[in-house]
């Protein structure tokens, strides 16, 4: 028996602290599937590298999380909301790890010399990528905790510092990503929609930006969710958790599909860039590619 299990308490109420209702939940399922289904379609047509799937593995796991809501608006059991609790509280990070991905390849493959080491590929690859994984690690046990009476306090302890940890990351990366939207040396490949080198980056740069904005305004209504504490106002208001859950995280994966970034990240290695500082469009005679070669040292 969990510690939830108490007689004659309604068992929505000893887990939500308010009965939820039974159509929201069901239709952002829906919604999220589509959403899944239609960057499926996108990375499929253009041909999309292997860690773009982050963003459709995503939304299906928002799915199987309301999915899971929909079960406990009839039959709320121990089990199905902690399962609900995770589904809907960890996979959003991923998306972060999108955004760090895009940005860390587009600066290994400008071939850009940066000037400070925080500006290297290796390093914003890794920092923030360790720092998200460390972020959701987090997130998850103090979700894991938050389900047990004698744990609650110590979960929300441990999910305040993950997503606090996450925000201040956040706002390192967007200083990075403006840092290299600015920079003319930084390029990205040009897919057969893009009328320009500058729309291309623009496109991309759009993206991950306004996402990680999205994300951030989710971080900080969590921060206050469990601030709050279990009980508090914040957590019984059902209408928060889907405005600034719900909706904002659906409105980012509408940014994802409206200026797909899979599309400037193809999974083949002749790709057409810009000229960064110290290089120039070569053509190769076998297939007449664009090739990014050194002034200095010609092919």
């Amino acid at each position: 028996m969990s510690d939830f299990d108490t007689p004659d308490i309604d068992d929505r109420l000893k887990y939500f602290t308010y009965k939820p209702v039974n159509v929201a939940p069901e239709i952002s399922l829906a919604l999220y599937f589509i959403v899944g289904s239609i960057l499926v379609w996108q990375m499929v047509r253009h041909r999309s590298q292997r860690w773009v799937a982050i963003l459709p593995g995503t939304a299906f796991s928002e799915a199987i999380g309301y999915a899971f809501r929909t079960v406990c608006v009839y039959n709320t059991t121990f089990g199905m909301y902690v399962a609900m609790m995770l589904f809907l509280l960890v996979p959003p990070n991923a998306l972060a790890l999108v955004n760090y991905k895009a940005v860390g390849k587009i600066m290994r493959d400008s071939r850009a010399q940066p000037r400070w080491f925080w500006l290297k590929p290796g390093f914003v690859n890794w920092f923030y990528f360790g720092s998200d994984v460390f972020s959701i690690c987090m997130q998850g046990a103090g979700g894991g905790m938050l389900t047990g009476t004698n744990t609650r306090d110590a979960g929300r302890a441990v999910v305040l510092v993950g997503l606090i940890v996450q925000l201040f990351f956040f706002a390192c990366y967007l200083a990075t990503a403006f840092y290299v939207w600015w920079r003319p040396e930084y390029t990205v490949h040009v897919s057969p929609s893009d009328v320009s080198h500058a729309s291309a980056k623009r496109r991309v740069m759009l993206a991950v930006t306004l996402t990680t904005g999205i994300l951030y305004l989710r971080s900080i209504y969590r921060i206050a969710e469990f601030a709050d504490g279990y009980g508090g106002k914040i957590y019984s208001s059902e209408w928060a958790f889907y405005v600034f859950d719900t909706i904002l995280i659906f409105i980012a994966f509408i940014v994802y599909i409206v200026f797909f970034i899979g599309r400037n990240f193809p999974r083949s290695s002749e790709v057409t860039r810009a000229p960064s500082v110290g290089y120039e469009l070569q053509q190769r005679p076998a297939d007449s590619s664009q090739l990014l070669v050194s002034k200095d040292h010609p092919v």
